[in-house]
C-alpha cells in the first residue's frame, strides 16, 4: 500500500510518499531523497503527522487552499524511479499558480 502526504514550507510544497511492506513494517520517502523506516504504518503516519504533514488522499478544496493551492492543481509526483521521483517530491508554489 502506497499513500501520499504533503506540507508547505515558505513558498514550497514537499511531498513525502509512504509505503507499507508485505510484513507490517513502513517506510517513508521523503523530499530529501531519505528513506525512513518505521515498525509499523502507524508509527511512519504519527511521525508524519507529528512534522506537519497532512494525508493527500483526505484533503478538500479547503485544506488545499491552506496548502496556497487548489486541489485541482495537486497531484502526486510520479516518476520511472526513486531518484527521479525525488526531483519532482519538491514543488515551488509559483509555479503551481
Amino acid at each position: 500500500m502506497e499513500s501520499w502526504w504533503l506540507i508547505r514550507l515558505g513558498m514550497l510544497l514537499m511531498w513525502a510518499r509512504l509505503r507499507v511492506r508485505d510484513a507490517g513494517t513502513a517506510e517513508v520517502l521523503d523530499g530529501d531523497g531519505r528513506t525512513l523506516n518505521y515498525d509499523s504504518e502507524d508509527s511512519a503516519r504519527a511521525a508524519l503527522l507529528d512534522a506537519g504533514f497532512i494525508a493527500f488522499d483526505g484533503l478538500d478544496e479547503e485544506d488545499a487552499m491552506t496548502l496556497g493551492v487548489s486541489l485541482d492543481e495537486l497531484t502526486p509526483p510520479q516518476g520511472e524511479d526513486d531518484d527521479r521521483l525525488i526531483q519532482r517530491m519538491t514543488q515551488r508554489l509559483g509555479h503551481m499558480a
